[in-house]
């Protein structure tokens, strides 16, 4: 599919490694273009990096980045909730079809799936078809591998968050489409265990750091490397590959509790046949050009020619099922959602709890003070996020949540 790039050129005068960004018509703050710039010093980065419209400050990388590099990889630049992502599924049923109040399926959903951080985040009594879905799996068996190797990874949170929900800006929505059909999606990764080892190895890369001698200069002590070829690289790629497979399973078995609970409260339904779960926080290889790339993407949606995504916006706004135009501008990549535009610090001391109920009264859903830093208002306009990355993706379905369950 011929597709005409919108990007503009973000990186400094004289570099060696351009930086293409879809942030025309969004703000761009000044920390994460400075961010960007640093990433793009690396001899290993390139041939560009490319910066989706929802882009803002992160640790290690920008969110909202995508950061091909050629025989290194950065931990720091994938995070540590490694393999977060969306799933979303249509069902059969209609608006028409849900109560008036939807106050008690939001109460049996949480229920029904552990949410939050900590003990309440766990489940205190595994379902059945959780440990059958791990016991299939094999996540059990490669983790031992994985631990028979780093001793300090902890395997103790696996089974209890398997099919669990976390907390920040995770969360589980039901929502309505154009058409009025109802859809599920939810928001979700790795939870505990995924963390961890994304926390061991950014550590070891820090530890690696201070044996190396480099022939340039290293910006950030967040973007310390492994190289192909050290042991540590390669048990970085399995341990990764570890946290990403974990968290598809996990979308994939909330999904299923989340519909177990609407089969108890709600008429009879199918699932339709459109179905999608995908990764935003994650590196893989790729070829592009005809070269292979180690490709991550920081806060970055897969979008090749074809490919279904999902695009969610805030807790009251629009959220998009897409379909892929595969630019290769972008590594066939797009935004991962609305991105940032407070911090949780400054969401929460300008955000009050009237606006933060003004602007969900149309979801049923947490309207306390312990989620304003998830208010719409701390993030970018959807409308501009999707304006400026046209070129990137064609979307297929606009939702609109009528129910959101934030941990």
């Amino acid at each position: 599919m011929e597709t005409q790039s919108q990007y503009q050129l973000l990186h400094a005068e004289g570099s060696a490694t351009p930086i293409k960004g879809w942030v025309r018509g969004v703000p761009l703050e000044e920390q994460a273009h400075r961010q960007l710039q640093n990433i793009a010093t690396l001899p290993f980065v390139g041939p560009w990096v490319a910066v989706m419209p929802d882009v803002h400050l992160g640790k290690g990388a920008t969110v909202g980045s995508v950061v091909p590099t050629r025989g290194a990889i950065i931990p720091a630049a994938v995070g540590v909730d490694i393999g977060c992502g969306m799933a979303a599924v249509r069902t059969t049923l209609q608006a028409k079809d849900l109560p008036d109040n939807l106050a008690q399926l939001r109460s049996s959903i949480e229920r029904g799936v552990p949410v939050g951080n900590g003990r309440g985040g766990d489940h205190h009594r595994m379902p059945a078809s959780v440990e059958t879905r791990l016991a299939a799996s094999g996540l059990y068996e490669r983790l031992q591998a994985i631990k028979a190797k780093h001793r300090r990874i902890r395997t103790d949170k696996l089974d209890r968050q398997l099919g669990t929900l976390g907390g920040g800006n995770h969360f589980i929505e039901i929502c309505l489409d154009q058409t009025d059909a109802v859809w599920v999606m939810l928001h979700s990764g790795s939870r505990g265990t995924g963390n961890l080892i994304g926390t061991y190895f950014i550590e070891r890369a820090r530890e690696e750091l201070a044996h190396r001698v480099l022939g340039f200069h290293l910006p950030d002590k967040d973007l310390a490397f492994f190289m192909e070829g050290e042991p540590l690289f390669e048990d970085y790629v399995e341990a990764v590959s570890w946290a990403q497979d974990y968290a598809r399973h996990n979308r994939e078995a909330m999904l299923a509790r989340v519909l177990d609970e609407m089969r108890h409260r709600l008429p009879t339904f199918q699932l339709d046949r459109l179905a999608v779960n995908c990764h935003h926080n994650y590196v893989q290889r790729e070829t592009h050009g005809g070269e292979s790339l180690l490709v991550t993407r920081k806060g970055a949606v897969s979008a090749r020619e074809g490919e279904l995504g999902i695009i969610p916006g805030s807790m009251g706004t629009r959220s998009y099922i897409v379909r892929g135009k595969g630019n290769p501008d972008s590594f066939h990549s797009c935004s991962h959602g609305a991105g940032r535009v407070m911090s949780r610090t400054a969401a929460r001391q300008n955000i009050t709890l009237s606006q933060h109920r003004a602007a969900t009264a149309h979801v049923e859903c947490r309207k306390d003070a312990g989620v304003i830093d998830e208010s719409p208002a701390a993030y970018k306009s959807i409308d501009a996020v999707m304006a400026a990355q046209t070129d990137l993706v064609e979307v297929l379905h606009t939702l609109r949540q009528v129910l959101c369950v934030k941990g």
